[in-house]
């Protein structure tokens, strides 16, 4: 006797083992026909497996989040076999779902260009029609390996030799080809449906090494429908628009280029925001009883040892010798804070003691990730670092998420994600050390009145974290804020300090960054505002623009009134149609623009002219200065 628990609660009891399949139909025909997997005590299977033990089980539909890693993954499937019936020669490598969509790793003498994309897909698509029957076999080790070779695919042999002796060689047929698989996947092709297209090609390294060979990377997107297919290629062609990069030329904020790869050039205009931005946090800081440091950027490698670092990111340092030192630019600047909280004899009544600093870092990240102002190698985090007892630890963390959620809100986000990153597979400390750190971090939380997702084994190596995820105006999601519970860098670099009981005990450190690092920050505000940004951080407020010539002195008067006012002011006084300067003004963002002609300057008013706006507004000098200048007013 097996008994099954649904997810409304109720149990159903069968004889003998039964598939998913056989489930889905003895519960009704509708959802036989939606079935696309089942999930048996959480864990996701194909419908064909037996379930042979009581289990609490789950028909998965396209209407289930779970579905679109199963549905992407079974794209790249379709993809792989519509490449071998009009590529035979390729040998199929890799192919996992990620997110938003698949991608497969192909070896093939000759490339892959645009061109074949449409001519995979159609195949894709006739594969889809063909509604094949996906078939999983367990194969002997020895066959499988032996069945690869004689067809060619060295790749899928070199992967099953390379699996642990323990695991089952599992082997999925659809159609005339088969591949190594771990699973699950759809009962047929017919049910991937066709709210797939392929995006772009890429080379790739084989097993991600440089030293292996080069292979070629097809990128896809696949959907529940088409109407989520259509909604996720709009939201890439609104991307594409707001492409900081683009943008920040054609606002003059920052340029980068290969003499210094993956380091900012600020101009005025950029580095008028980012220190905007940099004094709003700094304020934020202060009104929240932080200190401010500031710490050395070359430090000798024996720090970087005793804290752990040097083991786990050497491979991201840059390093520096001196006099038969060996030196490090920093990449992060938590044990330089340790260094300054050991100075002096620290006393309970001292804590919490909450250290921030504007730290410049650098990562020497591979030079194919970087991005723009996305992935740099040189940037500086707000990150701050409080050291506090263990039973502070909430009250702390509380005080921090509030802290956090106003600076998002003032900054125009409102949709917040947060997710509990536990211990990694590789890390410092002992299990009881994580225990505690884990349980202190989960309390805190929980007092704060957060919920979160579980993001298993993605802690930092020293401790737990919480990651605070934002969704930008068009959907999409940016991990940004931070907050680690440390017990073992403490530990490490001999931090201490003189409890109630007289006696020397270890603080708590908390690692946070609201924005993470300013750079990448830019670029995500950027991109949110389409360039749009808010009055406040606006490199420029307004532009004195003239209709004629005769208004040029009035135009310097008005500009000199705003700018004894604190608004960021420049005059256009080029002889050029007005039609043409705001034009030219809106392309460059410019929120305001006071446009003056003859009239105006008898009058001493200004025609008040928004971006985006159709029409003008005619105000008194005074009355559009006071207006202004309180709309430009930083939050808080």
């Amino acid at each position: 006797m097996v008994a099954i628990t649904l997810p409304d609660g109720s149990v159903r009891r069968y004889d003998n083992a039964i598939t998913g399949e056989q489930l889905a139909a003895d519960i009704g025909p509708g959802l036989a026909k939606a079935a696309l997997a089942v999930k048996i005590n959480g864990e996701m299977r194909d419908l064909s497996r037996p379930i042979e033990t009581d289990s609490n089980v789950a028909i998965v539909t396209k209407k289930d989040p779970d579905a679109l890693e199963l549905l992407r993954h079974d794209a790249a499937h379709v993809m792989a076999e519509a490449v071998k019936e009009l590529f035979p020669k390729t040998q199929v490598t890799i192919g996992p779902a990620i997110e938003n969509g698949f991608y497969y790793d192909f070896a093939r003498a000759e490339p892959f260009t645009l061109d074949d994309l449409p001519k995979i897909e159609v195949k894709m698509r006739e594969i889809v029609d063909r509604d094949e029957k996906i078939i999983r076999e367990v194969w002997p080790r020895d066959q499988a390996i032996a069945y690869f070779k004689s067809i060619g695919e060295d790749y899928k042999a070199e992967l099953i030799e390379g699996l642990p002796a323990s695991e089952p060689i599992s082997i999925y047929k659809q159609g005339g080809w088969l591949d190594l698989c771990r699973g699950p996947h759809l009962p047929s092709t017919g049910k991937l449906g066709k709210a797939f297209k392929l995006m772009k090609l890429a080379g790739a390294y084989w097993r991600g090494d440089s030293n292996n060979a080069m292979l070629q990377r097809i990128y896809g997107t696949a959907w529940g429908d088409e109407k989520q297919l259509k909604d996720y290629l709009t939201m890439l062609e609104e991307a594409e628009k707001r492409d900081h990069r683009r943008l920040g030329r054609e606002m003059d904020l920052f340029h980068l280029q290969e003499e210094a790869q993956g380091a900012v050039f600020w101009h005025p205009k950029g580095w008028t925001v980012y220190r905007g931005l940099q004094t709003y946090i700094r304020k934020r800081l202060e009104a929240a009883n932080y200190v401010e440091v500031n710490t050395p950027m070359l430090v000798d490698r024996a720090l970087w040892e005793r804290s752990g670092h040097w083991e786990k990111f050497r491979h991201a340092m840059f390093i520096s010798e001196s006099e038969e030192r060996v030196l490090a630019i920093k990449p992060m600047n938590c044990p330089c804070h340790v260094q300054i909280y050991n100075q002096g004899i620290k006393s309970y009544r001292d804590l919490p003691l909450r250290m921030a600093e504007f730290g410049a870092c650098h990562r020497n990240e591979p030079s194919g990730a970087l991005h723009g102002l996305m992935r740099v190698r040189a940037f500086v985090q707000d990150d701050a670092h409080i050291f506090c007892t263990e039973a502070q630890v909430k009250s702390e963390t509380k005080s921090f998420i509030d802290l956090l959620r106003t600076v998002y809100h003032d900054l125009g986000f409102t949709e917040i994600k947060v997710k509990f990153s536990d211990r990694p597979a590789v890390r410092a400390g002992s299990d009881e050390t994580w225990d505690r750190a884990e349980t202190a971090l989960k309390d805190a939380t929980a007092a704060a009145g957060l919920e979160w997702d579980l993001n298993p084994g993605e802690g930092a190596f020293y401790g737990p974290k919480l990651e605070f995820v934002l969704r930008d105006a068009i959907g999409r999601d940016w991990q940004c804020g931070t907050l680690q519970a440390d017990f073992v860098l403490p530990e490490r670099l001999d931090a201490e300090y003189v409890g109630e009981d007289g006696a020397k005990h270890r603080p708590v450190m908390l690692h946070r960054a609201i924005l993470g690092s300013f750079e990448r920050f830019m670029g995500i505000l950027i991109e949110n505002y389409a360039g749009k940004l808010p009055l406040w951080l606006a490199p420029v407020h307004v532009v004195v623009a003239t209709i004629t010539s005769d208004a040029n002195p009035y135009a310097e008067e008005v500009a000199k009134t705003l700018q004894k006012a604190g608004l960021r002011v420049e005059t256009d006084l080029r002889n050029e149609k007005i039609n043409y300067k705001v034009r030219e003004h809106s392309l460059a963002k410019v929120p305001i623009m006071a446009v003056v002609g003859k009239k105006e300057a008898e009058d001493k008013s200004v025609a008040l002219r928004r971006l985006g706006g159709n029409t003008q507004e005619i105000l008194a000098l005074t009355e559009a200065t006071d207006r202004i200048r309180l709309e430009c007013a930083m939050p808080g």
